[in-house]
């Protein structure tokens, strides 16, 4: 029997458990790395189904023609902006708000650390979970898909690399990955 009382059956006759038939979630974080510790991070998070809810209109054209935000969108603004309010070692340096994903620059600075928070107050990993769950309460519906992308920023280079994807990449909207070709306005 599976934990919800379902018995399962397999039709190879296979006594393997259920659960070892389903695909292994890839780790998403640097095993062992403090997310806590100061540096930048690359952070891209995508709307649940990829869904066009953040911005009117599938297009984005150069920079001074991006289509509005969505009400949704709006909120996803307010919370990223809100972040250093929450997380005072915690700066955004840059981000973009697309029809269906972000991407944001943070920075840490300093620990982060509280004696009586087991989990260090700054992590990048509570951080994105505070924002998220922000924001889909006051959406009052599900937003964000699970879990979200993350790069450690290593060095001057790199940060410039990604500071200009960011940028750019309202103008560029058509080739990135997760263009979606049947979006709606």
């Amino acid at each position: 029997r599976l934990p919800c009382g379902i018995r399962s059956s397999n039709c190879g006759g296979s006594e393997k458990n259920s659960m070892e038939l389903l695909p292994k979630r890839k780790p998403n974080r640097l095993t062992g790395y403090d997310y806590s510790q100061p540096g930048c991070y690359f952070i891209t998070i995508c709307t649940a189904g990829r869904q066009p809810i953040l911005r009117r209109g599938a297009q984005c054209a150069p920079a001074s023609e991006i289509p509005p935000l969505t009400e949704i969108g709006e909120i996803t603004e307010r919370a990223i902006q809100s972040i250093p309010n929450h997380y005072p070692y915690v700066f955004v340096e840059k981000y973009v708000v697309m029809p269906n994903h972000i991407h944001l620059m943070l920075r840490i600075e300093g620990t982060g650390r509280t004696l009586c928070a087991p989990t260090p107050v700054g992590a990048v990993p509570r951080i994105i979970k505070a924002m998220k769950e922000t924001v889909t309460k006051c959406a009052r519906s599900p937003v964000w898909q699970k879990g979200y992308h993350d790069h450690i920023v290593r060095g001057e280079a790199e940060y410039l690399r990604i500071w200009n994807y960011i940028d750019t990449n309202p103008a560029k909207w058509r080739e990135d990955c997760y263009y979606c070709q049947n979006e709606g306005v």
